[in-house]
């Protein structure tokens, strides 16, 4: 299956399951609890590097969105103004998912980009941000993650899962 395909199924299904008011409601909940996953892992690390770049990495994410929707002072869709363009929900969760990326690698941060996909959708349908809004948004995340943040070549802790057990796994690099 193409991952287009994926992600049309993914979200056609989170829209049968929830309502359009909840669907907005799970939006705000992820846009602290995926920077807040982020920040969690990092804390795992002995040395607090990788929650210092973490933490430049969102400033400076929402020191440019803030800043854009000042100049741009566009009108949401829902008629409210202004400040659609971008989305900080969106470029707040894009950093901590790119941020787990690029410092860990890309097959642990998939579950943070598919709830971040997620929050963009919740934007939109909720009538906050248009299209372009989210999409920029998340691409201030990632351009701000890549800017500030290192590979880290020491032990990884992570989650595992399937239908009969739940654990971490631990991998040490020297």
């Amino acid at each position: 299956m193409s991952i287009i395909k994926f992600i049309s199924i993914y979200f056609i299904l989170l829209s049968i399951i929830f309502s359009k008011s909840q669907i907005e409601k799970n939006g705000d909940i992820l846009r602290l609890a995926i920077p807040g996953v982020s920040l969690g892992i990092t804390l795992l690390e002995n040395k607090h590097e990788g929650s210092m770049q973490l933490l430049k990495s969102i400033v400076l994410s929402q020191l440019v969105t803030e800043g854009l929707k000042v100049i741009t002072h566009k009108r949401r869709p829902n008629g409210v103004c202004c400040k659609s363009f971008p989305s900080g929900h969106v470029s707040g969760v894009f950093t901590a998912a790119s941020f787990i990326q690029k410092r860990y690698g890309f097959k642990y941060s998939i579950p943070l980009y598919l709830a971040s996909g997620y929050v963009a959708y919740t934007r939109v349908v909720a009538e906050k941000h248009f299209i372009e809004d989210v999409i920029a948004g998340a691409a201030i995340g990632v351009l701000s993650s890549f800017y500030f943040t290192k590979k880290y070549n020491k032990t990884i802790i992570y989650p595992q899962f399937n239908n009969e057990y739940f654990g971490l796994g631990i991998i040490y690099k020297y």
